[in-house]
């Protein structure tokens, strides 16, 4: 989205908002130190905050209609900045999954060799007096390069019970860990 677009859609909360919500999808010994990227005044995509780990959290959209954080190892920012460009050229879902996986193989992306987590909460709404989000959801996204069912021992059936595995034997190759959904 554009950040005209942006900075009309929605009012832009002040960074030290965005920030305490951007870092609730890590794990709490991990927030204080993780780098934060959000909005500036204008809705233009900047870093609020210089990480002092390897954690990198983005604030959620202030122009999405509902809240939605992630945090992750900073190997993964290059993965993660291309789905965003992506994103705002208008490819999305399992088009733009398709297009990074390509550009690994490729070599044109860099992946991380190591496994590395992604750390994702969304809900309803956040409230910034409290720090609680309504509804919350949390799920983890473990990046495993070229996993397979055989190597982790995991089905690639989705399920809330378990984890699972996405992607096997590509270098985007993910365990899914999702607890279950909160009825909403």
């Amino acid at each position: 989205m554009a950040a005209a677009a942006v900075a009309a859609a929605a009012e832009i909360p002040p960074a030290p908002v965005q920030i305490a919500a951007a870092v609730l999808a890590a794990p709490a010994e991990l927030r204080e130190g993780a780098a934060v990227y959000g909005y500036d005044a204008q809705g233009k995509r900047v870093w609020l905050r210089e990480g002092k780990n390897e954690m990198v959290c983005l604030a959620t959209d202030p122009a999405a209609k509902t809240f939605n954080v992630a945090c992750y190892h900073k190997d993964l920012e290059p993965f993660m900045a291309r789905g965003r460009e992506l994103t705002a050229q208008g490819v999305t879902g399992a088009k733009r999954t398709d297009v990074r996986f390509k550009e690994i193989e490729d070599g044109k992306l860099a992946m991380s060799k190591e496994p590395r987590t992604l750390y994702v909460l969304t809900g309803t709404s956040f409230d910034a007096a409290t720090g609680k989000v309504e509804n919350s959801y949390l799920r983890w996204v473990i990046y495993v390069p070229f996993a397979t069912p055989q190597s982790t021992g995991l089905s690639t059936k989705s399920t809330e019970s378990a984890p699972w595995l996405m992607a096997p034997g590509t270098a985007g190759a993910h365990i899914m860990i999702s607890p279950p959904k909160p009825k909403m």
